[in-house]
C-alpha cells in the first residue's frame, strides 16, 4: 500500500482552516474583536515566517473551546464549515485525491491544525486517516489545551512515525503534499515531495532539489 499524503491549509483548500476559524469567531462577535484579530493575525505571521510558538498559539486558539458547551461550539463548527470552508475546497484538490484513491493508495490528510476544526473537513473530502493536533477532553468537554505531540514541523515526522509504528505501514513509494516550507522536515522523509502552490521558500527549495511543483488553483 503506497501513503499519499496531504497538508489541508492552501493546499486541498485555497486558505487557512485555523485562522478562518478565528476570523469567524470575530465577525460573529463571539470573541473581542480587535484583540482577538490582533493576535490571531501576528501568530499566523508568525506561521508564515517560520517562526511561530506552537504551544503559545495553542494556548490562544484552544481556550475558546474551554469556555463554551460542545453543543454551542459544534453549532458555530457547522456554520463555519458551511460559510467558510465549503468555498475553499479546492476541485482539482479533490480530483487529485480521487487519482490516488482510484489507483489504491492511502490518503492521509496531516496538518497543524486542531482536530475540532479539521476532522469534519477531512470527512467531508472523504479521507479517513487524519493526523491532527489534538484537543484534549475530558468529561465530554474540552479543556482548551492540546494533548500529544502538535502536529507541525518535525512534529508531523513523528505523529507520522507513531501512526506507522502502530500500523505496520511503510513510507516506501509516498507521496506528500504541501504549499509551505514548514513542511520541509516531512518532505525530505517520502519518496515523492510535491510543492503545491508554494510559498516562496519552499519553490525555491522545491526547485533546487528537483521537486515536482504544481498548482490546484490554477483554471
Amino acid at each position: 500500500m503506497t501513503l499519499a499524503i496531504f497538508d489541508l491549509d492552501n493546499t486541498l483548500l485555497a486558505g487557512d482552516s485555523d485562522h478562518l476559524w478565528g476570523e469567524f469567531l470575530v465577525e460573529r462577535g463571539i470573541v473581542d474583536a480587535r484583540a482577538y484579530r490582533e493576535a490571531n493575525d501576528r501568530f499566523y505571521r508568525d506561521y508564515q515566517a517560520g517562526n511561530l510558538n506552537i504551544h503559545e498559539y495553542l494556548d490562544f486558539a484552544l481556550d475558546l473551546l474551554r469556555r463554551h458547551p460542545p453543543e454551542q461550539l459544534e453549532q458555530w463548527r457547522r456554520e463555519f464549515l458551511d460559510t467558510r470552508i465549503e468555498p475553499i475546497i479546492l476541485p482539482a484538490g479533490r480530483d487529485l485525491l480521487d487519482r490516488h484513491r482510484r489507483r489504491g493508495d492511502h490518503l492521509m490528510i496531516i496538518t497543524a491544525t486542531n482536530d475540532f476544526i479539521t476532522a469534519p473537513i477531512a470527512e467531508r473530502l472523504e479521507v479517513g486517516t487524519l493526523l491532527a493536533t489534538l484537543v484534549e477532553r475530558r468529561d465530554g468537554h474540552y479543556t482548551g489545551k492540546a494533548t500529544g505531540v502538535p502536529c507541525y514541523r518535525e512534529g508531523k515526522v513523528r505523529r507520522l512515525g507513531q501512526w506507522l509504528e502502530e500500523t505496520g505501514e511503510s513510507l516506501s513509494g509516498g507521496w506528500f503534499y504541501s504549499d509551505s516550507h514548514n513542511d520541509l522536515p516531512l518532505l525530505e522523509q517520502v519518496d515523492n515531495p510535491v510543492a503545491v502552490d508554494p510559498d516562496p521558500l519552499l519553490e525555491e527549495t522545491a526547485r533546487k532539489r528537483g521537486w515536482h511543483i504544481m498548482s490546484l488553483r490554477e483554471e
